[in-house]
């Protein structure tokens, strides 16, 4: 997430191949082994299901690296600003749709984010000619609150405090809300930076 900061970057081949992205693209390559654990446990709250969770709390922690990497070593690059936001949407989107799958988060949850969230991908993808969307402080906050709900609805400790289920998702509910807003500040932020391309 925090990769997509920054206003000066540079986009040449060698650039790619830095720590930053090298780590956004492992998150990218841990995400088929959440999915394998969470399916192979299927709602078991087994080892499978800690599995999964250890590969989420990975994938979490190379997010928050990445940036911090990215920042103190100056490496914020375009490839940073566009991979980073899709490996984080790979992550939360799976993990939304195989927790609906398995009956523990209601569909229309993940249905509202997920469109919210590959829909504003589209349109960094349609402004790009005009310029880089780079993450706003509420798109971070909304990835932080939505990672911490997902983080809740995975721990298989709900077997044992059945609370924590309420608390993950009055969380959700919290995340759910900032998605939608911020999706709305970056429908007008897209509009602005195509008036600006167009007039210069």
């Amino acid at each position: 997430m925090t990769t997509a900061e920054g206003d000066n970057a540079t986009s040449s081949s060698s650039d790619v191949w830095n720590l930053p992205n090298i780590l956004t693209m492992l998150r990218i390559a841990l995400v088929p082994f959440f999915v394998w654990f969470l399916v192979a446990d299927d709602g078991q709250y087994g080892i499978w299901r800690w599995a999964a969770v250890v590969a989420f709390a990975v994938a979490i922690y190379t997010d928050k690296l990445d940036g911090d990497i990215a920042r103190a070593r100056g490496l914020i690059t375009n490839f940073g600003k566009i991979a980073d936001p899709i490996a984080d949407k790979l992550l939360i989107g799976s993990a939304l749709v195989l927790l609906s799958i398995l009956g523990e988060l209601p569909w229309w949850v993940t249905i509202l984010i997920l469109v919210r969230e590959w829909g504003i991908t589209a349109l960094r993808f349609v402004v790009i000619k005009y310029g880089v969307m780079p993450a706003s402080r509420g798109g971070k906050l909304k990835t932080v609150i939505q990672t911490v709900a997902i983080f809740l609805y995975v721990l298989p400790l709900k077997a044992i405090a059945p609370w924590l289920g309420d608390v993950a998702f009055w969380v959700m509910m919290l995340a759910l809300a900032i998605t939608l807003w911020t999706g709305v500040e970056y429908v007008v932020q897209a509009l602005k930076l195509r008036a600006a391309g167009r007039r210069s």
